[in-house]
């Protein structure tokens, strides 16, 4: 993991370069592991996570926006997609993955969301950059970068239709 003071010079396909080696080495002993996606930048590391995996069947994604804390005050997100988990979760070991770890609040929701599906063995968490900015005791088992972001701003995932992903500092409409 590297800590990168200047978010405009991260290189999203390096830093998952990074992810896949730490995710691979820590699930090299994992018994019949399985991958989530936070949608929808988390669902894309984790279908690409799964492909290079050779996990693919035990590939699934949420959408939390029905578990957050704050979805009484947002309401529903015009991009909501329907959570899809095929496999048995119950004692499973789960990869939960998002793009951007912040405050903590989307991966307690995606936790949540997964133990109404059943009681897995163990959940680890893989996430492509930390910005910092806890409001939860949340941290990732798995991290590219550590990044300093602007309060205000937002660093965001974006992925080409060949599948290379690209990271982009835009402001924080939340």
């Amino acid at each position: 993991m590297s800590n990168i003071p200047n978010p405009s010079s991260l290189d999203a396909e390096a830093l998952y370069a990074e992810l896949l080696r730490q995710v691979k080495a820590g699930l090299a002993d994992a018994h019949e592991p399985a991958i989530v996606g936070i949608h929808s930048g988390g669902a894309w590391l984790a279908e690409r996570l799964a492909a290079d995996l050779g996990l693919g069947e035990r590939c699934g994604v949420l959408d939390v926006s029905f578990y957050r804390d704050d979805y009484a005050k947002k309401g529903l997100p015009a991009g909501m997609k329907p959570t899809h988990i095929t496999f048995d979760v119950a004692g499973a070991t789960l990869l939960l993955v998002d793009d951007v770890l912040y405050t903590g609040r989307t991966t307690r929701a995606a936790i949540n969301e997964l133990f109404d599906y059943g009681r897995p063995a163990k959940i680890m968490l893989a996430a492509l950059v930390d910005r910092g900015g806890r409001q939860l005791p949340v941290a990732a088992d798995f991290v590219a970068a550590k990044v300093a972001v602007p309060q205000g701003q937002a660093l965001v995932l974006k992925r080409a239709d060949a599948g290379q992903f690209t990271l982009t500092i835009e402001n924080d409409h939340a």
